[in-house]
């Protein structure tokens, strides 16, 4: 089992003690999506979950700890873009902590377990394409020594990223622009020894060298972990996503990134009344178990080849 810790929200920067806290006493609690009182128990130990990946824009907080996961394979999914705090109101300083913060993380368990993701790409009056390849130069000179791989998609106009994002004036680009800008990304990620991909993107872009990109990555396990996974593509994921099959063990609306693209937030009212009630000590991201809730334990197991491995 491959744990996504989380598409979402960002637990290593909100939410770093509660998942200590998780992984000591080896499960969590998840609360179904579709179905809010249905509670599924989720066994943590490290005999059954193969792999763990981090989704972030600040590691800051666990960076302390990072011991912690020696029984652990685990890499990071760090999205670090050139928005400002028009865009990402809460995502600290770029150049002065979350640059350094993503150099530190490789410092420490190497460029082969923190992906680069600048994500999502949309343009504006503000947000041009020439912005974003410059500043895509600018971080792509800053990342190069500290990672192998940046991941680029383009911004899907959700019912509730359209209403979160009306007072940025998008301009929906066309498949010429996202030809174009990819082009030039590839140009400049070459110039720097960047691999780069698309996430869940239907353009076919073999000619620049861009592949489509497997976010949740049994190929990575399978290099920093020296295993082998039979496990299958993620059925629960749009036919363009390339990841494995995972658990996520986030909650939606309970980001305080605050950034005006997320799909997971519904609305900022919503994220502060389930952060109030976050405790770090509960099985729960939020909130405490009530009595008319539904616990069954989900059946969970390794998909890691011995035989292969014996071999």
């Amino acid at each position: 089992m491959i744990i996504s810790a989380s598409r979402r929200t960002d637990i290593p920067t909100y939410y770093s003690e509660w998942f200590f806290n998780r992984i000591k006493e080896g499960y969590v609690l998840v609360r179904n999506p579709m179905n809010f009182h249905q509670i599924s128990k989720i066994n943590l130990l490290p005999n059954v979950v193969d792999g763990i990946v981090f989704w972030t824009k600040n590691p800051i907080p666990l960076l302390s700890r990072l011991s912690d996961l020696d029984a652990y394979t685990y890499y990071f999914q760090f999205t670090l873009t050139a928005y400002g705090k028009d865009v990402e109101p809460n995502v600290p300083s770029k150049s002065h902590v979350i640059i350094p913060s993503f150099q530190k993380l490789s410092s420490l368990i190497g460029k082969d377990k923190i992906i680069w993701r600048y994500d999502p790409v949309f343009f504006n009056k503000t947000y041009t394409m020439e912005y974003h390849c410059k500043y895509f130069k600018v971080l792509a000179e800053k990342l190069h020594n500290y990672t192998e791989k940046c991941t680029v998609s383009f911004l899907d106009l959700y019912k509730n990223t359209h209403h979160n994002m009306q007072c940025l004036n998008i301009n929906p680009e066309t498949q010429q622009q996202q030809i174009e800008i990819m082009q030039r990304f590839a140009k400049i990620a070459k110039e720097f020894g960047i691999k780069l991909d698309t996430c869940a993107e239907k353009l076919n872009l073999d000619v620049f060298g861009i592949a489509h990109a497997h976010c949740i990555d049994k190929n990575r396990f399978e290099q920093i972990g020296n295993y082998k996974l039979d496990i299958a593509k993620d059925k629960n994921q749009r036919p363009e996503c390339g990841c494995s099959s995972s658990i996520d063990i986030g909650t939606y609306n309970t980001c305080k990134n605050g950034c005006l693209y997320c799909y997971a937030n519904y609305n900022n009212s919503t994220v502060t009344k389930n952060f109030a009630i976050h405790n770090p000590s509960s099985p729960l991201l939020f909130g405490e178990i009530g009595p008319t809730d539904e616990i069954k334990d989900r059946t969970v197991r390794s998909f890691k080849d011995w035989q292969c491995q014996l071999l």
